[in-house]
């Protein structure tokens, strides 16, 4: 895993606004030359239900396309489930889910991509 080495032709950061207030953001980093990697995706309690959330992936994806990557992979867990909704409807594929433990506590995290 690569770490410290921001790429900004094919790297990028947004960070959603409201009434002045950061109520989200996402983040799109290079895996391979070929691969993005969706990270961190959030959006504040306050702004959920308004679309933010596919909003912020569809430009990661017009972004990624640009770019020239050739997939989008990103890694999640199944309790998530609106961030599984929006992954799915902008047509990732859940690829694989293994279960372990976090914090002491059972999950399954997934994996999902979209090929560009």
């Amino acid at each position: 895993m690569r770490r410290n080495k921001y790429d900004a032709k094919r790297e990028r950061c947004w960070i959603a606004e409201m009434n002045g207030n950061n109520v989200g953001c996402v983040f799109l980093a290079k895996e391979t030359a070929t691969t993005a990697r969706i990270r961190l995706l959030l959006v504040d309690p306050k702004a959920r239900g308004l679309g933010l959330g596919a909003k912020l992936t569809d430009e990661c994806i017009k972004f990624a396309r640009k770019s020239g990557y050739k997939k989008i992979t990103l890694w999640t867990h199944s309790v998530l489930t609106a961030a599984r909704h929006i992954y799915e409807k902008a047509g990732f594929k859940l690829m694989r889910s293994e279960k372990h433990r976090s914090w002491g506590r059972p999950v399954v995290s997934e994996h999902w991509d979209l090929g560009l």
